[in-house]
């Protein structure tokens, strides 16, 4: 799993057309509301923001790789 990640911190992910960049936003452990989704979050998750699309998404840690 790793430890907790911190803003700012570089990260990628797996998405349906590959592999994302972008940086970690913050730690959220509450309801939520990205991009006008909601976001239940009941466990913690991690926002992240897409360096190439500037769009953000709601992930478990364990769906994170730090780069």
């Amino acid at each position: 799993m790793g430890r907790a990640l911190r803003p700012g911190e570089e990260v990628s992910w797996n998405t349906s057309r590959g592999t994302t960049h972008g940086r970690e936003m913050k730690k959220t452990a509450a309801p939520d509301l990205i991009e006008d989704h909601k976001i239940a979050a009941t466990n913690p998750e991690y926002v992240a923001e897409s360096s190439k699309s500037g769009k953000r998404a709601a992930h478990k840690r364990s769906a994170l790789k730090k780069s």
